[in-house]
């Protein structure tokens, strides 16, 4: 898939998201072990590793975290879970915010983990 592709599939996916009505949203404070958002993170850990190797970790701020049920598609592609919020980059002795988006498809699998620049 394109990088063109992705941003016209993404832009229609939250704008099928803003229709869907049968999305719930929960709060992740309340979820001690969450798997999804764990999936999230290591995956996005490596990814974010291969481009820059002094990133030691990924934290994300849970208490702000978005964790929403979908049932919708980017083209053929089922999108079951959609995480949005806060997430700290350990460089070294500084930590780094960003805006962290995470899509997860059936079963479970992460599709896509997004890390805005800063």
């Amino acid at each position: 898939m394109r990088v063109g592709k992705i941003a016209i599939s993404l832009a229609t996916l939250f704008i099928g998201i803003s229709v869907e009505i049968g999305i719930s949203v929960e709060n992740v404070s309340a979820q001690v072990a969450n798997p999804e958002l764990e999936a999230c993170r290591s995956t996005g850990l490596i990814a974010l590793r291969e481009r820059n190797p002094g990133i030691k970790d990924v934290t994300l701020d849970v208490d702000g975290m978005t964790v929403a049920k979908a049932n919708t598609k980017v083209e053929d592609t089922p999108i079951k879970t959609i995480v949005i919020g806060d997430a700290y980059l350990e460089k070294g002795k500084q930590d780094t915010r960003r805006t962290f988006l995470c899509l997860i498809g059936e079963k479970g699998k992460v599709l896509l983990t997004f890390f805005t620049d800063k």
